[in-house]
């Protein structure tokens, strides 16, 4: 039974075929939840990355067999190319990553999960099975489980930040009256020109009393006049 694993351990073909369907297993199954939540960054996107990283490890594992079975005065770092994955992979995150119009940071959990998925194809690659599984199965619940438990941890935060896009300057002060008068304290406001160039949008920082629902207030702003939209953000 011993010898059966030693295979799957040892730099063989049939290790070297096993940590690659290893990586690609893993990362596939984060990339499937990426998937259903129509990331840019799906399934195939993370099968690569994992299996890109694992023959990053497989190459410098396969460069470290030559040093040592060659005569020649050859020197190699096998984490060396690992190294230049992980920081690679920061350039690919980044491109997931963008901010929208109004101030709002989206595809940072996917950027992560690019980052952590190439890591595991790392450690696939040098045949860290259960390291790997351990890993995969950590990150499935954080973007499964633990996103709904921080759903419902804010889904009803005292500051909030809001975007108001209304037409004429006499609605600011509407409101900023309305707001005042549900004892809501205005932390910070910051007026651009709305993208028609016709109107004006405010992104406030608005800090609610305790016990005080969002969805009635926003109802409120949105239905003043000269008030064209309303977005919790």
């Amino acid at each position: 039974m011993e010898e059966l694993f030693e295979i799957f351990y040892g730099f063989n073909k049939i290790s070297i075929v096993a940590r690659l369907i290893f990586a690609a297993v893993c990362g596939g199954l984060i990339g499937i939840e990426r998937e259903t939540k129509r990331r840019a960054a799906g399934f195939r996107t993370h099968i690569l990355t994992a299996m890109g990283a694992a023959m990053t490890t497989l190459v410098g594992q396969y460069l470290l067999t030559l040093e040592i079975s060659s005569a020649e005065n050859f020197v190699s770092d096998p984490l060396r190319l690992g190294a230049q994955v992980i920081s690679g992979m920061g350039f690919i995150g980044a491109g997931a990553i963008i901010v929208t119009r109004r101030k709002q940071v989206k595809g940072l959990t996917t950027a992560a999960g690019l980052w952590t998925t190439a890591i595991i194809g790392l450690a696939a690659g040098a045949g860290c099975y259960l390291e790997v599984t351990l890993c995969t199965i950590f990150i499935i619940l954080a973007e499964l489980i633990f996103s709904k438990a921080e759903y419902y941890l804010m889904s009803n935060p005292r500051i909030v930040n809001i975007y108001v896009d209304f037409v004429d300057k006499a609605a600011l002060y509407r409101i900023n009256a309305r707001i005042n008068e549900q004892k809501i304290e205005i932390l910070d406001a910051e007026i651009t020109k709305s993208s028609d160039d016709e109107g004006i949008s405010v992104i406030f920082t608005l800090k609610f009393p305790k016990k005080c629902g969002h969805s009635e207030i926003l109802d409120e702003i949105a239905h003043l006049e000269s008030v064209r939209m309303v977005e919790e953000l």
